[in-house]
């Protein structure tokens, strides 16, 4: 009886049939392996540059506002750190905020500035371009991870449901706010250790911020001071919103899908229960979770056989009116007046303009879409962190008894600013200090369909008359 030596090769018909299991697997096009090598549009590249592309397009079919950390935790405080002028808000004061994020729109604004081309379009623009092209990426990276898993028909699929089809993707994905995601690295933090040691130790120097956010929002629960939701707000209607007319392929794809993919909606179901913890709840916090989702939708819909291209169809079409609307119309005149503000740049008075926005804090950007030194106020609200219930901020105090305060606060007719900006539901209840301290109505922007609360459907923009009279006896002056 003769022994192969360990180690040595196989021999006989073992040999062979091996040999004829390796040929049927690596030069079978119509493999598996011919499947997952197959990419979109013929490889990477041109996937990237397809997915570039339409991200671009829909940035530009994005002029609405959705979150103030949009703005005020991105570009305005890049725009500090270049310009050296810019507002912080109170997170950055007790270092719940890191500046890793801030610093990529930073860079850009440095090197607009160093070209000399540091226009105020541009600056409000090239960032949003910036992160379609981030988007487009983590287009490219979803496509390869599903390919992996499965096929290139699937993951064109995924590729479809998540860039093309979403309406919360294309609402959200351009937009230049910094994701709080620590529910899904308390997730993955016990899984992996090995592979996610790169990321730990780029991200240990962050220990003291991450752990500052979690005492005030998590510890503390400060959140609530801007609003609180019941404990299954996510289930009953976060996940429903930002899924939309996904959610029947989501629930379809997780019946559906092998054992493979179950750490991804562990990890969906771990984000949505941590985040459920809080009080205070908005969509975007569980916006991480989305990819994950549209994994499971694209199975699903890889799967429908002959409704597939029915079904295909129905989540395009259902999903681009609510894109249009939300990313053209809804909340568009928070990003409108700003044109109205920056025409005040220019103007021959700038250097005495003083622009008061009467407006729930943070209801508009600030200086990155200005970008000039002009004399702004807001009105503030930050939280009390000494645990002080009977706290009431300036927001809630003016909101309180808006003519009163009005009154108070300007008391002498120098102090009072040169221009109010506030919504439409405001202005019959100071109507008679608008009167009496000499304002009219120069411009009026459409805000939103639904207004709510303090919120109005329109905004208005009223200048001192004063203001206006001495800026058209200088025009007259330089025209003589």
């Amino acid at each position: 009886m003769r022994c192969r030596a360990a180690g040595g090769p196989p021999q006989g018909r073992e040999a062979m049939r091996l040999r004829k299991r390796r040929s049927v697997l690596y030069s079978d096009p119509g493999g598996a392996a011919g499947q997952r090598g197959a990419g979109a549009a013929g490889g990477p590249a041109p996937l990237l540059a397809l997915t570039v592309a339409l991200r671009t397009l829909n940035c530009f079919l994005v002029r609405t506002s959705f979150v103030p950390d949009e703005y005020w935790q991105s570009l305005e405080v890049a725009h500090r750190m270049v310009f050296n002028y810019g507002y912080l808000t109170w997170e950055w004061a007790h270092g719940l905020r890191g500046y890793s994020y801030p610093l990529i729109f930073a860079s850009i604004y440095k090197a607009l500035q160093l070209l000399a081309k540091d226009d105020v379009q541009l600056l409000i623009w090239v960032p949003r371009l910036a992160q379609a092209v981030l988007a487009a990426f983590a287009d490219v990276k979803l496509y390869s991870l599903v390919q992996h898993l499965e096929n290139a028909e699937t993951a064109k699929c995924v590729l479809q449901i998540f860039s093309f089809d979403s309406t919360c993707n294309r609402y959200s994905s351009h937009r230049c706010y910094p994701m709080d995601t620590f529910g899904l690295q308390s997730f993955f933090a016990g899984r992996e250790e090995s592979r996610l040691h790169p990321i730990q130790l780029h991200s240990s120097w962050w220990v003291l911020v991450q752990l500052n956010f979690l005492k005030v929002n998590v510890l503390q629960n400060l959140g609530t001071f801007y609003g609180s939701h019941p404990w299954h707000w996510y289930f009953t209607q976060g996940l429903p919103v930002i899924l939309g007319t996904h959610l029947p392929f989501f629930i379809h794809g997780c019946v559906l899908a092998p054992k493979r993919y179950r750490l991804f909606l562990v990890a969906v179901i771990w984000t949505v229960l941590v985040y459920s913890t809080l009080s205070h709840k908005e969509f975007r916090f569980i916006y991480p979770v989305l990819p994950f989702c549209m994994v499971f939708c694209g199975y699903s819909l890889k799967h429908l056989r002959t409704w597939k291209k029915p079904a295909a169809s129905f989540l395009l079409f259902s999903n681009v009116l609510p894109a249009l609307y939300t990313g053209l119309i809804h909340q568009r005149g928070a990003l409108e007046v700003m044109t109205h503000i920056q025409q005040l740049c220019e103007s021959s008075y700038r250097s005495q303009a003083f622009v008061f926005i009467a407006m729930p804090c943070h209801s508009t950007p600030f200086y990155s879409h200005v970008h000039c030194p002009l004399r702004m106020r807001f009105l503030e609200c930050p939280p009390d962190l000494t645990g002080n219930e009977s706290h009431i901020d300036e927001a809630d105090a003016f909101y309180s008894n808006p003519l009163d305060w009005l009154n108070k606060e300007f008391y002498n007719d120098t102090l009072l600013p040169s221009h109010l900006i506030f919504f439409s539901v405001l202005e019959q209840e100071i109507s008679s200090f608008l009167a009496l301290r000499g304002y009219e109505k120069t411009a009026t922007v459409f805000h939103t369909h639904v207004p709510e609360g303090r919120v109005g459907s329109h905004i208005y923009v009223y200048r001192k008359k004063t203001e206006m009279n001495h800026n058209q006896r200088s025009v007259s002056r330089l025209k003589t």
